[in-house]
Parts: structure tokens; C-alpha cells; sequence
């Protein structure tokens, strides 16, 4: 870890302890600056009222230069939303994760970003490729080049 990812971690850390979440979005753990984990449920009327999944960030050495690798946590009674740009494997498709990332955004930018999208969505389902994404797709999202053409849902 980079004295500079360090430094912003240990802000945003600070931040979050001091300031707290916003509504649906709660801190779980952080003991660290490689790995985050954090609750995300909707709040008001959605096709997810009521539903809590945990998100895990991973950071590397060159944040937040380059964004953190996030995903929803599977496994233990976990599971994914079952929306058209999250896969089963917890793997998300959003161009802020991707090619639109900026160092300007923190940690808790992107839960809020994740909360509106599903909140936003009008369809449970699956992206059409699930099956074959999670068939070959790395342990790494980062490591997925997706391909960003809907963002009406």
C-alpha cells in the first residue's frame, strides 16, 4: 500500500466513523486498507424494499488512482441482487467501476451510486450473459473488460 492510498483510506475511514453513513448504507469492517465490507439496502419503495446485501471493497496500492475491485459478497446465505447489471457471482457492471472512475469519488460515493441503481431498476433479472460471464469470469471484477451500453436501468 502506497503512503498515498494509505493517506485517502485512513480520510475516508475517519470520515465514515465520524460522519457515519448515509440511510441504508452501514460500515461492517474495515480493519484494514486491503479489504472493506459494507451493508447496502434501499430505502423507500423499490423492487429490493426490505432486501440487504454486503458489499466488499478491495483496494489496491494505486487508489484511488485506480478504483477499488467491489462486488456483492456470495456465499454464507448472501447472495446478489438479481438485477441486469449485477451477476450471480456478485460481479457489477458500472461504468463507475470501470472506465468512468475518478479519484474524486470515495468509498461511500460509490455505495450511494450502487443503492440509486438498484433502487432505479425496473426489472429483477440477470444480464443476459450471467450463465457464460460466470462460467470464466476471474475472482478480480477489475480484471472484466465490460462493455457499458445501458444506463436506463
Amino acid at each position: 500500500m502506497t503512503s498515498i492510498s494509505a493517506r485517502r483510506l485512513g480520510k475516508e475511514l475517519t470520515e465514515i466513523k465520524a460522519e457515519g453513513c448515509p440511510v441504508g448504507i452501514n460500515l461492517v469492517k474495515a480493519d484494514d486498507f486491503a479489504t472493506w465490507w459494507f451493508t447496502i439496502e434501499v430505502m423507500g419503495e423499490s423492487l429490493y424494499q426490505g432486501e440487504k446485501y454486503t458489499l466488499q471493497f478491495r483496494f489496491d496500492s494505486n487508489y484511488p488512482i485506480s478504483s477499488p475491485a467491489v462486488q456483492f459478497v456470495v456465499g454464507d446465505g448472501k447472495v446478489s441482487p438479481v438485477h441486469p447489471h449485477v451477476y450471480s457471482n456478485g460481479h457489477i457492471c458500472a461504468s463507475i467501476l470501470g472506465n468512468e472512475w475518478s479519484p474524486v469519488l470515495s468509498v461511500i460515493a460509490v455505495c450511494v451510486t450502487i443503492q440509486s441503481m438498484l433502487a432505479s431498476c425496473k426489472k429483477k433479472e440477470r444480464p443476459t450473459d450471467n450463465d457464460r460471464y460466470i462460467r470464466f469470469a476471474p475472482d478480480n471484477p477489475k480484471k472484466t473488460r465490460f462493455h457499458y451500453d445501458d444506463d436506463t436501468v
